[in-house]
C-alpha cells in the first residue's frame, strides 16, 4: 500500500511539474499582451514602448519620439487577496494619465469595481503629493479620489499600492 501511495505521488508530481512547464509560457505572454493592451489605453497616442532597467517600468513615446510618460505596474494587497495595477504618469511625474487593474480578486458587485468607474477617476490625478481617497463626497482637491461605497478596503489599497510605487518612481527615475 505504501508502494502504491507512493508511485501515485511520483506520478502526480511529475505530472504536475510537466503541465507547469507547458503552460507558463502561455501564461507569460498572456501577462505580457494584458500589460502592453493596459498600456495603449492608458496612452491611447503611444506607439513605442520601450522596458526600461527597471522592473516594471516602460517608456511610452508617441510617433514623433516625443516622450509621453511611463508606464508601470505596481502589485499590493487588496480585501481578498493581491490586486495588480498598471497606471501611467507624465513625464515629470506630476500627473497620472490613467490607471487599469490588471488582476484582482476583489468581492464581485462591490470591490470589484475598482477596474470600473473608480479606475477612471485616476486620469488627469495631481500626484506632486499623496493620492487621497475620501468618502460619501466628491473630491475637492486634485489628488483625491472618491472611495467606492462599501469597498472602503479596496479604495484604500489601490491607493496605498499607487502612493508606494510612484514613491519608488521619483527616487528611480531622478535618481
Amino acid at each position: 500500500m505504501v508502494t502504491a501511495l507512493a508511485a501515485v505521488g511520483v506520478i502526480s508530481a511529475v505530472l504536475l511539474v510537466f503541465v507547469y512547464n507547458y503552460s507558463i509560457p502561455k501564461i507569460n505572454e498572456n501577462v505580457n499582451k494584458a500589460t502592453q493592451e493596459g498600456i495603449r489605453n492608458i496612452f491611447p497616442e503611444a506607439d513605442k514602448v520601450d522596458q526600461t532597467s527597471m522592473d516594471g517600468v516602460y517608456e511610452v513615446k508617441d510617433k514623433s519620439g516625443k516622450d509621453l510618460g511611463y508606464a508601470f505596474t505596481a502589485v499590493g494587497n487588496g480585501y481578498q487577496g493581491p490586486i495588480q495595477l498598471i497606471a501611467g504618469v507624465n513625464p515629470d511625474m506630476t500627473t497620472m494619465t490613467g490607471m487599469e487593474v490588471l488582476e484582482s480578486q476583489e468581492t464581485p458587485g462591490l470591490g470589484a469595481e475598482i477596474a470600473g468607474d473608480f479606475s477612471k477617476q485616476f486620469s488627469g490625478l495631481s500626484i506632486t503629493n499623496d493620492i487621497e481617497y475620501i468618502k460619501n463626497k466628491k473630491p475637492e482637491e486634485p489628488n483625491q479620489v472618491e472611495a467606492i461605497t462599501g469597498a472602503t478596503i479596496s479604495s484604500r489599497a489601490v491607493v496605498n499600492i499607487l502612493n508606494q510605487r510612484v514613491q519608488e518612481l521619483r527616487g528611480q527615475i531622478k535618481g
